[in-house]
């Protein structure tokens, strides 16, 4: 199967990035989640939290944060380091990524949740940004994707390196809004693909709200 968690059982990956960490398919672990990133939990504690003052710094009376709320929020906390900070369309999808009740917003339990993806996303990009010039090649990107635990053809890896590079290299933005896009899709399909035999049956309807907001 082309996704992560098919074949031979989540988490078994011929490799791993420094700091990429592989759990194993625990009762915690989300569908359709990635090797290295935490399933999504309601029990944080918002009080002790270090991440608390820059949500709510943001976030609108009902506690929830939209797109440019986001950016800024991710903006102000410097998640980004020495690499641009994200732009609107990338946090756009980011929500999308977690909108589960389709509002639009995005919570502090998400944004926990997303925080954890950008800074596992982040760490291998840098592992693979060795000459830290804020760009990886296109083979990198290919490898990075597989390495997540992607099993995708080769005309597949193409074209997703031709969508997000730039002049050859993949610029740090462009590379998490693949990540992130990456995910978002694998889940919308893989909680449709009931029989998890690569294979669904989609109304045209539901095909354009999993896709068309991501």
């Amino acid at each position: 199967m082309a996704y992560p968690g098919y074949g031979g059982g989540f988490g078994n990956f011929s490799g791993q990035m420094p700091g990429m960490q592989v759990p194993g398919t625990g009762p915690n672990m989300f569908p359709g989640g990635y090797s290295g990133y935490p399933a999504y939990s309601d029990n944080y504690s918002s009080a002790d939290d270090a991440m608390w003052s820059y949500f709510t710094a943001v976030a609108g009376q009902d506690g929830e944060v939209d797109a440019e709320e986001l950016q800024k929020c991710l903006t102000q906390s410097g998640i980004s380091g020495t690499y641009s900070p994200f732009s609107l369309e990338t946090c756009r999808i980011m929500i999308a990524m977690l909108d589960r009740d389709y509002t639009g917003k995005m919570g502090f339990n998400e944004f926990k949740e997303l925080w954890a993806a950008l800074n596992a996303w982040k760490q291998n990009f840098m592992t693979m940004d060795q000459d830290r010039s804020g760009t990886v090649e296109h083979h990198e990107l290919s490898q990075a994707i597989a390495i997540m635990g992607y099993r995708l053809s080769p005309q597949t890896l193409t074209a997703i390196v031709k969508r997000y590079s730039k002049n050859g290299r993949i610029f740090f933005d462009d590379y998490v809004a693949c990540c992130v896009k990456l995910r978002a899709l694998t889940d919308f399909f893989r909680r449709r693909d009931h029989l998890q035999q690569g294979c669904v049956n989609l109304m045209y309807d539901d095909f354009l709200q999993g896709t068309m907001i991501i």
